[in-house]
C-alpha cells in the first residue's frame, strides 16, 4: 500500500508544516511587539508635547513679572548683569577631564601621617599638660599633606569672539 516514499513525503511534509506554523507564531509575535512599541512611542511623544505646552504656558514673560512682583519681598531679586555671563570655553573642565590623583601615593602618605599624628599627638599630649593641652594635642597631629591640583583658569575673550556671539534678533509679524 504505502510505500516507504510516500511515508518520507508525509513526514517532510509534516515537518514543514510545524516548521511554517512556528515562524507565523513568531512573526505575529514580534508584530504585536512592534504595535506595543509604537503605542509607548505614541505616548512619549504626547507627553513630550504636552510638557513643552507646560513650559510654555509656566515660562510666559508676563506670568513670571508677576510672580517676580508678587514674591519680591521673600526672593529680592535682581536682574542678571550682562558681565555675569561667560561663554563655554570659559568654564572650568569637567569632571571627567580633571587628572587622577595617584592612589597609592595618597595612601602611603595618609598611612604616614596616621602613624605620624598618633605619635606627634602622644608627645604633645605629655607635652600639652603644661602648655595647652588637649588643643594642642590635637593641632599635633592633624596635619596631612596632599598634592594640590591645579586649577583651570579660564580663557580669556578676545574681541572678534565677542562681536561672533552676539545673537541678531528680529521681530516677527
Amino acid at each position: 500500500m504505502l510505500k516507504t516514499f510516500d511515508l518520507v513525503l508525509i513526514g517532510v511534509m509534516t515537518a514543514t508544516a510545524a516548521v511554517t506554523y512556528t515562524i507565523k507564531h513568531r512573526a505575529e509575535l514580534k508584530l504585536e511587539e512592534v504595535h506595543r512599541l509604537e503605542a509607548e512611542i505614541k505616548l512619549e511623544e504626547d507627553t513630550i508635547d504636552l510638557l513643552k505646552a507646560d513650559w510654555a504656558l509656566q515660562s510666559q514673560p508676563n506670568r513670571l513679572e508677576r510672580l517676580v512682583k508678587a514674591y519680591d519681598d521673600e526672593l529680592q531679586l535682581q536682574p542678571t548683569q550682562s558681565t555675569a555671563l561667560v561663554h563655554a570655553k570659559e568654564l572650568p573642565m569637567l569632571k571627567s577631564e580633571v587628572p587622577v590623583p595617584d592612589v597609592t601615593e595618597a595612601k602611603a602618605s595618609a598611612k604616614g601621617a596616621t602613624e605620624a599624628s598618633a605619635k606627634g599627638a602622644t608627645e604633645a599630649s605629655a607635652k600639652g599638660a603644661t602648655a595647652g593641652g588637649a588643643k594642642g594635642a590635637a593641632l599635633a597631629g592633624a596635619t596631612v599633606t596632599t598634592k594640590a591640583q591645579p586649577v583651570p583658569k579660564p580663557a580669556p575673550r578676545a574681541a572678534e569672539e565677542d562681536e561672533a556671539d552676539e545673537i541678531e534678533t528680529g521681530s516677527v509679524e
